[in-house]
């Protein structure tokens, strides 16, 4: 199993370098994708991520006192803090860590002081959730160096409320759910609201999923990430009149919201339409899982990058120019923004045996479209947050 992770003795080496004795535990905690189900999370609905060999290695000891001690090795910074007394750091990173250690501690749990170190290859900027794959790792870790007993659940819902009332981002569950539950060869149907969750396979033998990142996030993401939340609550408001029942989209049906269009001002009919049609794609798109339908599977990738450009309007044009790309291409069964959108990256299924002519034109073209260099990164499934070693006597 180590050898899958190169990283793992780097990491170890920083540790036993700043701390001058062994970790007790190895770990990691991947990065996510999400195959399908985009903007769906805060309406309720479902996705289906799964987690990948993007990840962060985490070196992990117990301390005697109330301190925690850590190193990000990719950054060269280094940062402590007293349990039982701590507050926002400028740094950024180490307020992830630290709203962990804080929930664990609002929920009466008491891990002690820790030494930690941690890096991997997750691309930064890329969307594939390094901040949940250090919360649930840091999370993982202390559950099994002090026995605090949690669930896996427990873990995700720490760790999500750890970016949520510390770090202040106000993101759903789904990314540091699929970092804890994934599985190798899986895709996790997630459904936001109940937490019921379905693994359904993913046999990616013959074909390759690649990200290609556009090296661009554009500033009205966030703005208009709030827009498109206001704008659903609108459409349920209207459709509540009808059907007393409904409290989120997930609630309704493309049928009820075609039968209200003429109420929904500006854009909210757009925009219901095309979260009641996504969280029905992720229904169809897992039955075709099941017959192994990968083409079929990524013809409903390209609906929702139509979605997303044309209805939700959360694309952008590097994002367009990309999947664009890929439609006349044979190796590539299908492709689609991935994310909250406006910059970020694609992802692609694409048949194994063309997988470096893809990377090859793809960067060739967007280079002289845009003038920037087009990074790729092939991925492939994994299981979740997992050890990865004890040291003996620990």
């Amino acid at each position: 199993m180590i050898a899958q992770h190169p990283y793992i003795h780097q990491i170890e080496a920083v540790f036993r370098k700043e701390f001058n004795r062994q970790p007790a535990l190895l770990l990691r905690g991947p990065g996510r994708i999400n195959l399908l189900g985009e903007h769906t999370d805060y309406n309720g609905g479902l996705v289906l991520p799964a987690s990948i060999d993007k990840e962060i290695i985490f070196a992990i000891a117990r301390r005697s006192d109330r301190t925690g001690r850590i190193v990000a090795e990719n950054l060269n910074q280094s940062f402590s803090f007293a349990l039982d007394d701590f507050t926002q750091s400028p740094l950024g990173w180490p307020n992830y860590l630290m709203g962990v250690v804080d929930q664990l501690q609002k929920a009466g749990h008491q891990p002690g002081g820790f030494d930690l170190v941690f890096g991997g290859n997750i691309p930064s900027g890329a969307g594939l959730s390094s901040s949940a794959a250090l919360e649930c790792g840091l999370a993982f870790g202390l559950n099994e160096l002090f026995g605090l007993g949690l669930s896996t659940i427990d873990m995700v819902k720490f760790s999500q409320r750890a970016e949520n009332q510390f770090v202040g981002v106000n993101c759903g569950i789904m990314d540091q759910f699929a970092s804890m539950f994934g599985r190798e060869q899986s895709v996790i149907q997630l459904d936001c609201q109940s937490l019921h969750h379905e693994y359904f396979p993913f046999q990616t033998t013959d074909y390759a999923l690649i990200l290609c990142d556009t090296g661009v996030k554009h500033s009205l993401g966030d703005s208009e990430y709030n827009t498109r939340r206001e704008e659903c609550e609108t459409g349920v408001a209207i459709l509540q009149k009808y059907q007393s029942d409904i409290r989120l989209l997930r609630d309704a049906t493309t049928e009820l919201v075609d039968a209200h269009r003429d109420e929904m001002p500006g854009k909210v009919y757009q925009r219901c339409r095309y979260v009641t049609e996504e969280i029905q794609r992720v229904r169809e798109a897992c039955e075709f899982l099941l017959q192994n339908d990968l083409a079929a599977f990524g013809r409903k990738m390209y609906e929702t990058h139509e979605g997303l450009q044309h209805d939700y309007e959360v694309s952008c044009p590097e994002l367009d120019f990309l999947v664009d790309q890929t439609r006349q291409d044979a190796a590539v069964l299908g492709a689609r923004m991935m994310g909250g959108g406006f910059g970020g990256c694609t992802i692609n299924m694409v048949e194994r045996e063309a997988v470096d002519a893809f990377i090859s034109r793809m960067s060739t073209v967007y280079q002289e479209a845009f003038n920037i260099a087009l990074k790729c990164y092939p991925v492939r499934i994994t299981d979740g947050t997992s050890a990865l070693a004890f040291s003996a006597g620990q």
